[in-house]
């Protein structure tokens, strides 16, 4: 006999467990492996600031695609075995152009993949006995933790050449679990999806883009150089993804047990506290190496990444009209933190080269620029 049916909650939970720990296994450790391919700092920078702008082309069509009536879930499941597919190509291939290539190549699917699911989790958690976004994403964010300190350890045993296989693993068990979806969750309402260009005139939305993206820009040199400068500091690669397992678990703790701080807050008061808290975190890490210090910096993720995105959420499902949840998600996705993120990306290399640990101050000050911005946003 079949059991009990899985709650919609365990579905989306699995979902996020194995599509975020795809990217806890590239995040740290994709720069590491260019540069063990012979990439200089400057082609790192290059390649993956090239992908984030591919990702931010191709995100809001599948989105729009989603919204049309093909389904988030189709999307999702399509997206995920592509990226897989073109991500075991990193394995097969040496020197700058190729692996280029294969970067855009593996950009085109994955660009909508964590905006399409946040996207269903959410719409998820509003209908009928809904479950606790918070709860689900963080249990997301756990298996990122893990994903990320297990390939710290697969990169000290086994070399960087691991983590093309590990990450086309993980994206096909997502495809999988994006296949569990309840059927009538994740599509959204509007059969006729207003155009990119209009959704951006969604009122509050520009000024939501732009907040998040300069936060969540500013995370770009720690996500392209941090495992490079630390490891050049003779910290090893398990340290490397404990640091990173540290930021990720302050956002968990944030998503888990934050949400009366959330609900108090708000989504202004948040964003100006994590524009605030990020330029702390990126000076500490522009000045210092020292263990203790990047831990304690690292804890401040919950603020820098972790109260940013909850503000976004809030109000880009607040201000997106019904049905057009996964355009208005995917572009402020793209034209947000991946647009941003690519930028700062390409900048990284050059800024690195020129000021090590220093190019941190950059960041910084991006964040200290979203602060007036930040003050505009809605309260509630």
């Amino acid at each position: 006999m079949l059991g009990p049916p899985m709650p919609p909650a365990l579905r989306h939970a699995l979902l996020l467990c194995l599509l975020f720990p795809s990217i806890g296994v590239t995040l740290p450790f994709l720069p590491a492996f260019l540069a063990d391919r012979g990439l200089d700092p400057q082609q790192v920078s290059v390649v993956l600031a090239l992908a984030a702008l591919t990702r931010l082309i191709c995100g809001p069509p599948a989105g729009r695609l989603a919204d049309r009536g093909l389904g988030a879930r189709r999307v999702l499941i399509a997206g995920c075995l592509l990226a897989a597919g073109t991500g075991l190509l990193y394995g097969a291939v040496s020197g700058f152009a190729l692996l280029l290539l294969v970067a855009v190549l593996n950009a085109v699917p994955s660009g909508s993949l964590a905006p399409l699911a946040e996207t269903v989790t959410v719409v998820g958690s509003r209908r009928g006995k809904g479950f606790d976004y918070g709860v689900v994403r963080g249990i997301g964010s756990v298996a990122f933790i893990l994903a990320s300190a297990g390939a710290g350890w697969a990169v000290g045993a086994f070399s960087t050449e691991v983590i093309p296989y590990l990450y086309a693993v993980l994206l096909v068990g997502a495809a999988g679990a994006a296949w569990l979806l309840p059927r009538d969750e994740h599509e959204t309402a509007g059969r006729a999806a207003v155009p990119l260009a209009a959704a951006l005139r969604f009122p509050g939305l520009a000024r939501v883009i732009v907040v998040s993206g300069l936060l969540q820009g500013s995370h770009a040199i720690f996500y392209t150089f941090s495992a490079i400068h630390w490891q050049a500091a003779g910290i090893s690669p398990f340290m490397v993804g404990l640091l990173w397992a540290t930021a990720v678990g302050s956002e968990v703790c944030l998503f888990l047990f934050g949400r009366r701080l959330v609900e108090r807050m708000g989504p202004r008061r948040l964003a100006l506290a994590a524009a605030a808290l990020a330029a702390l975190r990126w000076g500490i890490f522009a000045e210092t190496v020292w263990l203790p210090a990047l831990f304690l910096a690292n804890a401040l993720h919950a603020a820098s990444f972790g109260m940013m995105h909850l503000a976004a959420m809030r109000l880009v499902f607040a201000l997106a009209p019904p049905g057009q949840a996964s355009t208005a998600q995917t572009l402020h996705m793209a034209l947000g933190p991946g647009l941003f993120i690519g930028v700062v990306t390409f900048a990284a290399g050059p800024l690195y080269a020129a000021f090590g640990g220093g190019a941190w101050w950059f960041a910084a000050g991006l964040c200290l620029l979203a602060i007036p911005i930040a003050a505009g946003l809605a309260r509630r």
